[in-house]
């Protein structure tokens, strides 16, 4: 007899989430609490309850000095609250996934508005993302109930309607309710919230039902989880739903050849691998060998469920391969003539990875098809054949050849272990440790999960089928070739959008590129005048810069933070020509005239003859310091950076007192007389240098 082991069996990532959470906890030797049983899992729950976990009802329950663990089910609004009030100390293992549905009902939720559940109305998960609603709701379970639901309801089709649906929800039932609103709701506003990882548990489920005589579903009875796999096999073969490996002496056995094995998001791995173990040494069972098409969800240091299967994997590399000759095509099977006096056929499931792939379009008589044997019925002289499973094993020729060649791969990481991530390959499983997997132990894992990266292959263990990628490897390279391309590229004046990885006392340091920072000096944050860089900026902070200076042989940047726009002598040049009327305030007082300030960073000198219309023997007696006047602007020059400005051309005409050369106290040291540029020169502009 041959076991085939669902390669999604085991704890989802939400669920193991939770576990890791609390022993974590229990290993800092703290005192641990649970709001709720932490998984669907009677055996787990009292291993822990062995451990001294304490499960309470509520919040109120919670005892002194213990921390609580909130499941990945999550909580109510209230219960949170509640939380914050009583300042439990506690750890938020809410599944990422839930905690999104609750920020979607919570934004989309309202005033005219309804809100629709798919799934179980006393689960807890619900009533935790129900709780944040916003609008009257309704909870349904399957398609007739949310039929009676519009029935009892009529005004409903006229309401703006928002649909979610619990995490572990039947896929199938869901797009049947989805089908039925979209007919009877014209604003519905639809949110397929099933998990990914429970979509593809139940689509593996199905599959495997269709070639397993018997079928069995590992975890507990109480599991929604659970309970919705075993709906989706049982309509296709014998399914067994079974909490440990004792029940397996109930099942009868002795007319299956194949015998399928999957288990809920609740299931501990060492209970899948008992039922293993307790099939594998069954001796009236006759089991021959263990088949997989992955490994079950499970820790990649460990090893595999059993030595059995182990050996299957090992195994399917010396299973006969065959080119076979398409003699036939209908909607689930492809007939194939292989050389052999029975008939050989490949079921659709076994045709190809992409469950989407369409048989009858992309296959017609006459194709080759190679092929691996995968069960001979003397019985019914039929020889069923995988071509997946032929693509899969060249899928690993081709990842092993890629560790000697160096060559990049790239594949989506849609699993986060303790010791690092798993990323697929053409169905290849690759194992990157932590230590491999970001450029920097600051960065997190959790991050990775679902993202496209690129790796290389840094060992192959052909005998485990075990492989191990490096991300980090391929990202050093990237940032090399990156920093090297900058450093031939870069030309002063280019901007570009930083990010601040550090401010000190003189200035930040701003990285423009992957691996390369450059200086941005207190002088260059701000046309103000800056006195602490934190004041204008901080770590984290995505700013816009300009290359200042280059140094290439030392491979250092200078930057400017300043708008060339917002330059005081821009606005200046844009806003006040030669002619404006404008209102100065005196900042300093001297023997030949007044400085004035015409806008932030810009002074002006009103000369002594242009004070007033009369003579003036001291500024000081017609002007004081402080004092805003109005003045006119005579003369601007941008390159030596001068303003002269005059209050007299503003006068009314009066008599005009002769204003007298100034004399030996205005002349320079020489005894030479002193121009008006030579005494701005002197005297300085200095705020608008």
């Amino acid at each position: 007899m041959k076991i085939i082991v669902a390669k999604t069996a085991g704890f989802c990532f939400g669920v193991n989430r939770a576990v890791n959470s609390v022993e974590k906890l229990l290993s800092d030797g703290k005192k641990t609490a649970t709001l709720g049983p932490l998984i669907h899992n009677p055996q787990y729950i009292d291993s822990l309850k062995k451990r001294g976990v304490i499960t309470a009802d509520d919040v109120n329950s919670v005892p002194n000095g213990y921390e609580l663990v909130i499941r990945a089910h999550g909580i109510t609004k209230e219960m949170r609250e509640k939380l914050k009030i009583k300042n439990i100390p506690y750890v938020d293992a809410t599944c990422p996934f839930v905690k999104k549905i609750a920020s979607v009902v919570e934004k989309n939720t309202g005033e005219g508005k309804t809100l629709l559940i798919a799934g179980n109305e006393n689960h807890p998960e619900v009533q935790g993302f129900r709780s944040y609603s916003k609008s009257k709701s309704f909870v349904f379970s399957n398609l007739d109930e949310l039929k009676k639901i519009f029935e009892e309801n009529p005004n409903l089709k006229k309401d703006e309607t928002v649909i979610v649906s619990q995490t572990t929800f039947n896929v199938e039932e869901f797009k049947k309710c989805v089908d039925f609103l979209k007919k009877v709701c014209t604003n519905a506003k639809i949110f397929d919230t099933i998990c990914g990882a429970t979509s593809d548990r139940q689509e593996e489920a199905r599959r495997l039902s269709h070639i397993c005589d018997i079928l069995l579903v590992i975890g507990g009875k109480m599991s929604s989880n659970t309970q919705k796999l075993k709906a989706v096999c049982e309509k296709n073969t014998e399914t067994y739903l079974i909490e440990s490996a004792e029940e397996l002496q109930k099942i009868d056995f002795s007319h299956a050849d194949t015998v399928g094995i999957t288990a809920g998001a609740s299931t501990p791995v060492y209970i899948i691998k008992e039922v293993i173990k307790t099939m594998s040494e069954n001796e009236e069972n006759k089991v021959e060998s263990v088949e997989a098409e992955g490994q079950a969800v499970v820790d990649s240091e460990e090893k595999s469920f059993a030595q059995a299967l182990e050996e299957s994997l090992q195994n399917m590399n010396s299973d006969p391969k065959v080119v076979g000759t398409v003699v036939g095509v209908s909607p689930t099977e492809i007939q194939v003539d292989i050389g052999r006096k029975q008939q050989g056929f490949v079921p659709k499931d076994e045709y190809s990875a992409d469950p989407s792939a369409n048989i009858e379009d992309e296959v017609k008589i006459g194709d080759k098809l190679k092929l691996i044997i995968m069960k001979t019925n003397d019985v019914e002289g039929t020889i069923m054949c995988s071509k997946k499973r032929y693509d899969a094993q060249a899928n690993w020729d081709k990842i092993a050849a890629a560790k000697d060649s160096g060559e990049v791969l790239e594949g989506k990481v849609s699993e986060i272990l303790n010791k690092g991530v798993i990323v697929y390959d053409n169905s290849v499983r690759i194992f990157i440790p932590a230590s491999q997997a970001t450029l920097s132990r600051s960065d997190k894992l959790e991050d990775l999960l679902g993202k496209d990266v690129k790796f290389n292959i840094i060992d192959v263990d052909s005998k485990r089928r075990r492989v191990v990628g490096s991300i980090r490897n391929v990202a050093r390279e990237e940032r090399k070739a990156a920093k090297e391309k900058f450093w031939a590229e870069v030309e002063v004046g280019q901007k570009y959008t930083g990010k601040v990885v550090s401010v000190t006392d003189f200035g930040a340091f701003v990285e423009v590129a992957p691996g390369v920072q450059g200086l941005c000096h207190k002088t260059e944050l701000s046309w103000d005048r800056v006195k602490n860089p934190s004041d204008v900026v901080s770590v984290g902070d995505e700013i816009s810069v300009a290359i200042k200076g280059i140094d290439r042989d030392a491979r250092k940047l200078s930057l400017t933070h300043k708008d060339p726009n917002d330059s005081p002598w821009e606005i200046l040049r844009r806003d006040y020509p030669v002619g404006t009327v404008c209102e100065v305030e005196i900042v300093s007082l001297t023997t030949f005239g007044a400085f004035a300030q015409v806008i932030p960073h810009i002074q002006g000198l009103i000369h002594i003859s242009q004070i007033a219309n009369h003579r003036v023997e001291k500024p000081q007696d017609e002007l004081q310091i402080g004092q805003k006047v109005k003045a006119v602007i005579t003369n601007i020059d941008f390159e030596k950076k001068r303003v002269s400005l005059s209050i007299r051309a503003l006068l009314d005409d009066e008599p005009e007192a002769v204003q007298e050369e100034p004399e030996e106290e205005e002349d320079d040291l020489e005894g030479k007389p002193v121009s008006l540029d030579d005494l701005m020169a002197q005297y300085g502009n200095k705020d608008s240098e």
